[in-house]
């Protein structure tokens, strides 16, 4: 990787891209040349007191000068704003998802294929300390082997408050493709097995009732290889009033065949019983990674990506699991 890695930022849609936007500035390998936005009265950057440097981001793609694209459009442009970065040679990373169309992630893959540009994606769940931890007491074998992982990623609606793009017909992208693809992702992490296929999937509109197009809730079941199965709910059930502070709002469940271990986003202890255990114990929380997800990224664009890090690889397995589990669920 040269250094400085020249970034650009297309899109200010969602507020998870601000992360990256941090990140990048404080790092003292990567430079952000330029900021494009399409939108700006809509976008989050009048709020953050940014401007962008670009109000064409295909010309911000052609001529900042970047080696990289950093995107947090909204959900259904993203595919595209990938494809054109790929295509001019750039590096991407992204908001999850990358895109909503299988037809994307084709065009996707092919273009970063056989050494081409690299491509990242900001799957931090497995950043955070309390899966960390899940991941070294299941992979230490204490429970034996994985056989079932029951996962609940419940989300506050937030109806009102949240961007209007996410109502828009075609902009969303699905609820498994939203949320789903941290779990997806999480679980060959976490268990060393990979995901075999897709049981079923099921989603549907329940609580944002004024858009019935948008499906709110969904529920998947997918068998690994090797054997086990996993058991997935996700939805926008979450209560808004506790926002994202409930255990389920990311909560994990692994049985093995000699015990079980647990745990939840925000709590400070993984539950671990072995099969002779009279009670759980409560096992303290490895250190967190904040960034881990950038780090394996930047690593991934000089060559030297961890074998259990993020790589282009990894990003567009998951990727192409969540959209084909979405598909499954849209019927």
């Amino acid at each position: 990787m040269s250094i400085p890695l020249h970034i650009a930022f297309a899109g200010f849609r969602h507020g998870h891209i601000f992360d990256l936007l941090e990140r990048c500035r404080s790092h003292a390998g990567v430079e952000v040349v330029a900021m494009g936005e399409e939108h700006f009265e809509a976008s989050l950057m009048p709020a953050k007191g940014l401007r962008p440097t670009h109000s064409d981001i295909a010309e911000m793609i052609a001529r900042s000068g970047c080696d990289a694209v950093a995107i947090g459009d909204c959900y259904g442009r993203r595919g595209a704003i990938a494809i054109a970065a790929l295509r001019a040679g750039k590096h991407v990373i992204s908001d999850k998802p990358l895109c909503v169309s299988a037809a994307e992630l084709d065009t996707i893959r092919g273009l970063a294929g056989g050494g081409g540009p690299r491509v990242g994606l900001m799957l931090d769940l497995r950043d955070s300390a309390p899966m960390r931890t899940l991941r070294e007491v299941v992979r230490s074998g204490r429970i034996g082997e994985s056989q079932t992982v029951c996962l609940a990623g419940q989300h506050p609606l937030l109806l009102g408050s949240r961007a209007g793009w996410y109502f828009e017909p075609g902009m969303h992208g699905g609820t498994i493709n939203d949320i789903g693809i941290h779990a997806i992702d999480l679980v060959p992490w976490v268990t060393g097995k990979a995901i075999g296929g897709i049981v079923g999937a099921r989603a549907w509109n329940a609580k944002a009732r004024e858009f019935p197009h948008f499906r709110d809730c969904a529920q998947f079941q997918l068998h690994l290889a090797g054997g086990g199965g996993v058991i997935g709910d996700f939805s926008y059930l979450g209560p808004d009033g506790c926002g994202y502070r409930l255990e389920n709002y990311w909560r994990v469940t692994v049985h093995g065949t000699a015990g079980f271990a647990e745990a939840s986003y925000g709590a400070n202890v993984v539950r671990v019983a072995s099969d002779d255990a009279k009670a759980p114990e409560s096992v303290p929380l490895a250190a967190a990674r904040p960034g881990g997800y950038f780090e394996d990224f930047l690593a991934d664009v000089g060559g030297s990506p961890a074998p259990e890090g993020l790589t282009t690889a990894s990003v567009l397995e998951a990727t192409r699991w969540a959209l084909e589990a979405q598909r499954a669920a849209d019927g």
